[in-house]
């Protein structure tokens, strides 16, 4: 369709990630300090529209999908690790939230402000009595990246009648996510770790919160309340795009930065920088030839997803094993690739403010996360092993 005389076409989410690139990187050493993304980095992310990119376009939103994502993510995660698993947790959670709340709960957290997001734990760390309209939510939960900046907070929890979890036709317990103003929730200020340090993902405790009814949804629903090929398939999709897209950006950052120090850099005892070392040179190809191919598994198995989703069709359990098994394999490829970078460069790389350090360190942090760990790479091979046919977590 014809733009209007004298507009211009907006962007797309990859050229503005790639703008706001810059600025993200020149904060990544104070968001390290300050355990968060600085307030400079969230109103970047904000004014690019990265924070509502997966927010129907009744809600401000830009409704995109797993290509556009991946790439504004990946991009953002080569500039700062800390910033690009940011941005794809508040995204991804954002995202979910407006599409399976009601309408009204979704405008009262997301309203006009482009900033306005969510962040914190889906998984059922906590219970719920009911109580009148809604549920009164205690429980304690970690890892809440993002949430420094977030107006309302997730937390996952098990609704409880007469004391018991109640059960589903399916035989597992029900699961609820519910959505939470920021100011109800007790945090705790432990997020001292060695890598992703800049991400803010702290412990937080919810104590005895009453939740309306319609600011909670199901945590597997796969019926959105507005049009999307991508929330049809449920939000485990989606976040397990963003954890890819952030493992391959990082992962990138990490080859470049050996790549550009190559013609330079002579480790002691050699008599030609490392470009001239044959050793290095089997190593550089081989981790390339890994990230690109990491990156061709994952855009093909969330590509036939959708490609599938699009067509009204319901995604098979098979492509979404692909989908997940796609997202383990580019998080083990970025860390090996980060660790031949690490080790080729030598001491250069040990310091601290180096981006290949920190890439390093970010890479041996972000793979630790249960969404991609050794678990769920079993579920997967089950799957394509024919041993199962159904795993509501992929």
């Amino acid at each position: 369709m014809a733009l209007p005389a004298g507009a211009t076409a907006r962007p797309t989410l990859l050229d503005r990630a790639r703008e706001i690139a810059p600025l993200l990187e020149a904060r990544a050493e104070q968001a390290e300090r300050e355990r968060t993304l600085p307030a400079e980095s969230v109103a970047a992310l904000a004014k690019a529209g990265i924070l509502r990119a997966c927010l129907p376009p009744a809600l401000g939103g830009e409704g995109a999908e797993f290509g556009a994502c991946i790439d504004a993510w990946e991009e953002i995660s080569r500039a700062d690790g800390s910033a690009g698993w940011t941005a794809m947790a508040n995204a991804t959670a954002a995202g979910a939230a407006a599409h399976f709340l009601p309408a009204g709960a979704a405008r009262a957290i997301f309203g006009e402000d482009p900033a306005a997001t969510v962040g914190g734990q889906f998984a059922p760390r906590g219970t719920g009595l009911r109580e009148g309209d809604g549920w009164r939510v205690t429980g304690s939960f970690s890892f809440g990246s993002g949430t420094a900046h977030s107006g309302y907070v997730a937390a996952g929890f098990l609704p409880l009648e007469d004391g018991k979890p109640i059960m589903e036709p399916s035989g597992l317990p029900r699961m609820l996510a519910a959505l939470m103003p920021r100011d109800q929730i007790a945090f705790t200020d432990n997020w001292h770790v060695m890598g992703l340090r800049g991400t803010g993902s702290y412990d937080y405790e919810v104590r005895g919160v009453h939740v309306p009814e319609e600011f909670a949804f199901r945590l597997f629903e796969k019926q959105p309340r507005h049009e999307s090929a991508v929330f049809r398939m449920g939000m485990m999709p989606i976040t397990a795009s963003g954890h890819a897209a952030w493992a391959l950006g990082v992962g990138r950052r990490a080859l470049d930065e050996v790549r550009g120090m190559a013609h330079q850099k002579t480790r002691m005892g050699h008599a030609t920088p490392l470009a001239g070392r044959m050793t290095f040179q089997c190593g550089y190809a081989a981790a390339e030839a890994k990230l690109r191919a990491a990156r061709l598994y994952v855009q093909d198995a969330f590509g036939a997803a959708l490609e599938t989703s699009r067509r009204g069709d319901e995604v098979a359990i098979g492509e979404r094993a692909a989908m997940r098994l796609a997202t383990c394999h580019a998080t083990d490829v970025a860390r090996e690739v980060a660790d031949f970078a690490h080790d080729a460069a030598g001491t250069v790389a040990i310091r601290d403010g180096s981006p290949l350090h920190r890439a390093f360190l970010d890479l041996h942090t972000g793979s630790l996360h249960a969404f991609i760990n050794e678990r769920v790479a079993i579920d997967c091979a089950e799957v394509m092993l024919g041993l199962r046919t159904e795993v509501p977590g992929l």
